[in-house]
């Protein structure tokens, strides 16, 4: 390490320290569930947290269940009912639509392990659906119903479980209302840290700044037709849910990023101060409330920074894991697993 390069680093290990020192205790949030979603916490908390303690630390980044789901002050009841940890009976494809940027950084990213490998020891499936990085939700909810269709056609129900992340949630969302085709393919729809409503970040954001992710090392992507950012601003989103609904036939779920103050990488505290002036219950990105799909069964409030529930930047990159991104472990092959877990059972008690 060069001259420069040990003064940045102790500079920065300085920093850190200083924060760690100040971390506060952590006080539960208040939380409020919109009008017409249906509260699923309790049971879902049973299926991730049996996931968890059944593969422990087999599976990177393990956290205890106290701590992987938000400490809320409104505790949800669980069923008591045993949770079936065999193969899958359905073998559900989850189908990832990323958000703003993945495949600009995604030859970087490069993840040590995938939840595809962990998830096929229980029969079940998870693949990426490629999307412009930088392109509105209009676009891409284009190439979604593309990717969705040209899987190969099976006999029976359909069984993809479309999962949005971030920007990933409104395009999957305007995908599954532009093309009801797809409700031929996809059985459900999930949305991970969705920034469903928008981010009040993209309402002075420009394009140019989402750009720069064209320049990210080893960046494989185009400016596509520009329209990422405007696309994720919150009167845009708000408009759009006010006017459209999904097919009835396809469950809706939400989970929701909530993390502790002492949760969130450095990199993502001055978005996480930005956003808290609006509301101290954010995750980096997305304030907890623009996350909800209007009409979805919330399955939980995850303990992860926006980033962190499924950027796996701490396992490829060990230095910005343990200095900006310091806060980026979380158990993301157990959340998929319980993830599809609980959709298999749901759909199943409702007759899909």
């Amino acid at each position: 390490m060069n001259r420069f390069d040990t003064a940045t680093f102790l500079a920065l290990a300085a920093v850190l320290l200083l924060n760690a020192c100040a971390t506060t205790p952590t006080v539960p949030f208040d939380v409020e569930v919109p009008p017409g979603v249906d509260d699923a916490r309790g049971r879902f908390a049973e299926i991730f947290c049996s996931v968890l303690e059944r593969s422990g630390t087999s599976l990177p980044d393990y956290r205890p269940c106290a701590d992987a789901l938000s400490h809320v002050t409104s505790a949800a009841p669980g069923t008591g009912r045993v949770v079936d940890l065999g193969p899958s009976h359905r073998r559900y494809l989850a189908a990832i639509v990323p958000g703003v940027g993945y495949s600009c950084i995604k030859e970087w990213l490069q993840p040590a392990t995938t939840p595809s490998d962990h998830l096929a020891r229980f029969d079940y499936e998870a693949q990426m659906v490629e999307v412009d990085a930088l392109s509105g939700t209009t676009r891409n909810a284009g190439q979604i119903r593309d990717a969705i269709m040209a899987l190969p056609r099976e006999s029976g129900p359909p069984r993809v479980v479309l999962v949005g992340y971030s920007k990933g949630a409104p395009d999957a969302l305007e995908a599954l209302v532009r093309y009801p085709e797809l409700g031929e393919r996809v059985v459900a729809f999930v949305s991970i840290a969705g920034a469903v409503g928008g981010s009040a970040l993209a309402n002075d954001a420009t394009q140019d700044q989402a750009d720069l992710f064209r320049h990210w090392p080893k960046a494989k992507c185009d400016a596509g037709d520009g329209g990422a950012v405007a696309s994720l601003r919150t009167d845009v989103r708000k408009a759009w849910l006010a006017t459209n609904q999904p097919p009835p036939g396809i469950r809706l779920y939400s989970l929701v990023t909530l993390p502790d103050r002492n949760r969130i990488s450095e990199a993502l505290v001055p978005t996480y101060r930005k956003l808290a002036r609006i509301d101290p219950r954010n995750d980096g990105q997305v304030i907890y409330n623009d996350q909800f799909v209007p009409g979805s069964t919330l399955l939980g409030f995850l303990n992860a920074d926006h980033w962190a529930v499924v950027l796996p930047i701490n396992r490829s990159h060990r230095v910005l894991g343990s200095t900006f991104v310091n806060h980026n472990d979380y158990p993301r092959e157990a959340l998929l697993e319980a993830l599809l877990r609980y959709v298999e059972e749901d759909l199943a008690a409702n007759g899909r």
